[in-house]
C-alpha cells in the first residue's frame, strides 16, 4: 500500500493551494482527494454560468439550514462547491480581503502570528494583479485579479448615487482603506473565471508526486494512539483507506467539523450517543459558526438599464458569442459587479456593512433556483460585515452520506438586527437619490408602501427576504479546535486548513482569506512537518 507524505481532504479554495505548495518539492508525495469530479463544464469557466450551478448536484453539495428562528422559521439554501476548486469554481469571484481589525481580532483569539502585518504577505504572494500595483499587491502569483470587464453606464449612475448619499468613491476595496464604493476586483483571468483549481491545480496537475482522487467520499480519518494515520473513503459501497504521514483537512466550514465528527473527534457525549467512539473530546468541533447575511432592494429600471434582457432569449446567443470570442460582454460578470463598504453608525474603526449592485435582477428561492426577473430591474444588497450571531453545524448520525445540521442563528443579537435594518435604510435612501430618478420605475422589493422610516416594517421584511452571501465559517476555529498552527488539539499529524479555522468572518467575501490561510499554512508546513516526513 502506498503511504503518502500528505493526503488533502478537499480540493477546493485551501486544498488546491496546499496541493501545489506541497509538491514544489518533488521528493514530497501528496494524495489530493476530491467528493466530486474534474469538469471542462462551461458553468464553470464562464464567469456568469455561476448561479447556473446553484442546486446543480454535479457541482454543489446544495445544503440546507434548519428552520431559522429569526427568519421566520425559513429554511436557508446553502450552496458550497462539490468540483475540483470547491467553491471558487462556483463563487461570484469577488476579491476582498478583509481589514486590519479583523486579523486583529483573530490574534486576540488564539491566532497568534495571524495579524495584519503577517498575513499581508501572504495575500501578496498568492495574487496576480493585473490594475493595481502598488504596496498592498502581489503581480507574481498564480491567482489573476483583474477588474470589471463589461462596465455599464448604469454601474457609474449607481455609484454617482452613492457619493450623493456620503459614500465617497474608491480606486481599491483591497488598499490601505477599505470604505468607499467604487468597482469589485473579480478572480478571473481574460474574462474567465479563476477558481483555484485553475489557479494552482493546473500547474500542479503533472508532477510525479501529486496523485489526484476524485469522486471518493470521505468516511473518516483513521485514528490511532491519537495519530492521524489515514483516510477510510468510499465510492459506492466500495471502501480504500488512503495512508498517509500527515492529514489535511480542507472541506471548508460544513464538510470540515463533519469528517472530524465522523471520525470521533468532538463532544464526547454527542458522539456516543450515535454510536461513534470518541478518540478525542473537542466540544467546540462545530460550533462558533459564522455567516453574511444578505437582504435586497429591486427597483424596476428601463430595459436598456437592464442586463436581464441580455441574458435570456435570443440576446443570450449574442451574449454568449461576446464571450466566446472577445471574452467580454455580460457573461463575463460576477455576482456584483460594484458596491461599497460603510457605515451604519459612528465610533467604528471600520465599515460594517457591504453593498453589492448589480444591473440585473433575479428571482431565487430556497431550492437554489436562479432566473432573471422577466422584467426590467436592478438590484443592491446589503449585508453586515461582522455579525455576532453564532451557529453551529454537527452531525446527527454516523452515516457519511447524511447532511449536517446546519443552524446558522442569523439575526440572533440585537446588534445584527439593528445594523441590517440602518443598512437596509441606507439602500433605499440611495435608490431615492436625485442622480436615480431618471433610472428606475418604482420600488419593486420592498414593496413600494412600505415607509423607509419604519424599522420594525423593515426588520419584519428582512426576516421574509433575507439570505445568505455564502460566507461561512469559524466551525473549526484557532484557539478552540486547532492551535495558531492549524494543528488539531490532541491529535498529531492532522490539521485543518480551511474557512473553518477563522476564529471571526472577514469583513467582506471569503475566498481570498482562505486562499491566504492555505498559502501561509504551506509555508509552515514545508518548514516544521515536511522535514520530519522525511527523516522517517
Amino acid at each position: 500500500m502506498t503511504l503518502f507524505d500528505y493526503a488533502i481532504i478537499g480540493a477546493g479554495s485551501a486544498g488546491c493551494v496546499l496541493a501545489n505548495r506541497l509538491t514544489e518539492d518533488l521528493e514530497t508525495s501528496v494524495c489530493l482527494i476530491e467528493a466530486g469530479g474534474a469538469s471542462n463544464s462551461p458553468l464553470l469557466h464562464v464567469p456568469a454560468g455561476w448561479a447556473a450551478t446553484f442546486n446543480h448536484k454535479k457541482f454543489d453539495w446544495c445544503y440546507k439550514t434548519e428552520p431559522e428562528p429569526e427568519l421566520n422559521g425559513r429554511e436557508i439554501y446553502w450552496p458550497r462547491g462539490k468540483t475540483l476548486g470547491g467553491s471558487s469554481a462556483i463563487n461570484g469571484m469577488i476579491y476582498i480581503r478583509g481589514v486590519p481589525m479583523d486579523f486583529a481580532a483573530w490574534e486576540q483569539a488564539g491566532a497568534k502570528g495571524w495579524s495584519w502585518e503577517e498575513v499581508l504577505p501572504y495575500f501578496k504572494k498568492a495574487e496576480k494583479q493585473k490594475t493595481h500595483h502598488d504596496e498592498m499587491h502581489g503581480v507574481e502569483g498564480p491567482l489573476h485579479v483583474q477588474d470589471v470587464r463589461d462596465r455599464r453606464s448604469v454601474h457609474e449612475t449607481f455609484l454617482n448615487a452613492m457619493e450623493e448619499r456620503g459614500i465617497p468613491r474608491t480606486k481599491d476595496f483591497n488598499g490601505q482603506l477599505q470604505e468607499g464604493c467604487g468597482y469589485y476586483q473579480f478572480t478571473q483571468n481574460n474574462g474567465r473565471r479563476w477558481s483555484t483549481a485553475s489557479a494552482y491545480l493546473g500547474p500542479a496537475k503533472q508532477r510525479r508526486n501529486l496523485t489526484i482522487r476524485t469522486q471518493l467520499q470521505v468516511a473518516k480519518v483513521l485514528v490511532e494512539d491519537r495519530k492521524a494515520v489515514g483516510v477510510l473513503v468510499a465510492k459506492g459501497t466500495a471502501q480504500e483507506t488512503i495512508r498517509a504521514r500527515h492529514i489535511i483537512l480542507c472541506s471548508g466550514a460544513i464538510g470540515s467539523p463533519q469528517i472530524l465528527e465522523l471520525s470521533g473527534i468532538g463532544d464526547k457525549e454527542r458522539l456516543q450517543g450515535l454510536g461513534i467512539e470518541s478518540v478525542r473530546h473537542l466540544p467546540e468541533v462545530g460550533e462558533n459558526l459564522q455567516d453574511h447575511l444578505l437582504s435586497k432592494v429591486v427597483f424596476g429600471t428601463t430595459p436598456e438599464n437592464s442586463i436581464n434582457r441580455e441574458v435570456q432569449g435570443p440576446r443570450l446567443i449574442s451574449a454568449a458569442a461576446k464571450w466566446f470570442f472577445n471574452r467580454s460582454g455580460p457573461l463575463t460578470t460576477g455576482s456584483a459587479p460594484v458596491g461599497a463598504f460603510w457605515y451604519t453608525r459612528e465610533g467604528l474603526e471600520a465599515p460594517d456593512i457591504q453593498i453589492h449592485f448589480a444591473s440585473g435582477a433575479t428571482l431565487y428561492n430556497n431550492e437554489g433556483k436562479i432566473r432573471p426577473l422577466g422584467q426590467a430591474a436592478m438590484t443592491a444588497v446589503v449585508n453586515q460585515s461582522r455579525p455576532e450571531s453564532r451557529g453551529s453545524i454537527h452531525i446527527h448520525s454516523a452515516d457519511r452520506n447524511d447532511s449536517p445540521t446546519i443552524q446558522a442563528n442569523y439575526l440572533s443579537t440585537e446588534l445584527d438586527r439593528r445594523t441590517m435594518v440602518k443598512g437596509m435604510q441606507l439602500l433605499m435612501q440611495v435608490f431615492e437619490s436625485p442622480v436615480l430618478k431618471e433610472h428606475v420605475t418604482g420600488r419593486l422589493s420592498p414593496s413600494a408602501d412600505l415607509n423607509i422610516e419604519d424599522e420594525a416594517a423593515i426588520l419584519e421584511y428582512v426576516r421574509e427576504d433575507a439570505s445568505t452571501v455564502y460566507h461561512p465559517t469559524s466551525t473549526c476555529s484557532i484557539g478552540k479546535v486547532v492551535n495558531e498552527d492549524l494543528l488539531v488539539d490532541g491529535v498529531e499529524n492532522l490539521s485543518v486548513v480551511d474557512a473553518s479555522v477563522m476564529p471571526y468572518v472577514v469583513s467582506g467575501n471569503t475566498n481570498a482569506a482562505t486562499i491566504m490561510l492555505a498559502e501561509k499554512n504551506a509555508d509552515f508546513l514545508k518548514a516544521t512537518i515536511t522535514p520530519g516526513l522525511k527523516r522517517r
